[in-house]
């Protein structure tokens, strides 16, 4: 039995979180623009043609509490914004689930909400632990376009789940799918950026205008590998687990179907990128590269194998 009026809050804080989300996005973007520019190479450089070390002193920071600009200003109000949106998103979901009595993850706009949900939350706890805030813009616009498709072309009624699904492994195996791909959203976009960052480093001539407002390009690759070192196990414990579902429920632990063998192609890229990291050594252009193609294989699994191919997944459209 299924409680209209929670159902209907649910929506309505889901609603809020995207409009919360935007003002948030915009904010963000309004301090990325008033950031002014670090300019050290040029600098450096200056230093260099008149014979003195390339070497460029920092000034002198006076005791006390920093003096607080406009961007930064902005910046903390978006800050704000942000969490606030993951408030209302959280009890989007709850509501869903208690107007349901069951996971709030049966389909795929519900799919989607975790999903989201689990990213934004990520990236609310990596801006207190790297200095990469004026860049949440770059993070929320995929999130804000997954939750306006997750709202309106994938929307589906509060309803009780298709018999295949009342299992447990549903809790275990849909929470822990969506909860990796929600963090791999975020080293994705933290490498995306990083090769825009590193580009510009290389040649003051490409991306002029945003290169210098990113942070350094060692902050987003350290970004992108510690948050790809927690989400690989958890994606893994997820393969798993729907293994062990796909026996129960089918007879047999692995059949390739597309879902399946879409994500075990992602789980070999991601890896790959893992192992690369430790013991090649790969870093920078080559390891932020793969991480992105299995970025790319987590989208396409996501919509072109839940929306377009038939399998034995497409019943549900979760994974």
């Amino acid at each position: 039995m299924v409680n209209e009026t929670l159902a209907r809050y649910s929506d309505w804080t889901y609603g809020a979180a995207v409009v919360i989300y935007v003002f948030a996005m915009v904010f963000a973007l309004i301090e990325q623009a008033y950031t002014k520019p670090r300019r050290v190479r040029a600098e450096a450089r200056q230093l260099a043609t008149v014979g003195g070390p390339a070497v460029v002193e920092t000034p002198k920071v006076p005791v006390g509490r920093p003096e607080r600009g406009r961007a930064d200003r902005i910046g903390r109000m978006g800050a704000s914004l942000l969490i606030l949106g993951v408030l209302l998103h959280f009890m989007s979901i709850v509501l869903r689930g208690v107007a349901t009595e069951r996971p709030p993850w049966g389909n795929m706009y519900e799919y989607m909400t975790l999903v989201t949900f689990v990213a934004m939350a990520t990236w609310v706890v990596l801006m207190r632990k790297f200095p990469v805030r004026r860049v949440s813009a770059f993070v929320l616009l995929p999130v804000v376009i997954l939750m306006f498709l997750g709202g309106t072309v994938l929307y589906a009624n509060a309803a009780p789940v298709v018999p295949a699904l009342q299992s447990y492994w549903m809790v275990v195996h849909v929470t822990a799918a969506a909860s990796a791909s929600g963090l791999f959203l975020v080293p994705g976009v933290a490498s995306i950026l990083y090769l825009v960052r590193t580009k510009y480093d290389k040649d003051d001539g490409k991306f002029t205008r945003i290169g210098p407002r990113l942070p350094e390009a060692d902050v987003l690759d350290r970004l992108a590998y510690r948050t790809t070192i927690i989400a690989f196990p958890v994606f893994t414990f997820g393969v798993i687990c729907g293994a062990i579902w796909a026996e129960s429920a089918w007879g047999r632990f692995w059949g390739w179907d597309p879902k399946e063998t879409v994500a075990f192609v992602a789980w070999v890229v991601y890896a790959a990128y893992l192992h690369s990291r430790a013991t090649a050594g790969w870093r920078g252009r080559r390891a932020a590269l793969i991480n992105i193609l299995g970025f790319a294989g987590t989208v396409f699994n996501l919509f072109f194998v839940n929306l377009v191919s038939t399998g034995l997944h497409s019943y549900a459209g979760v994974s």
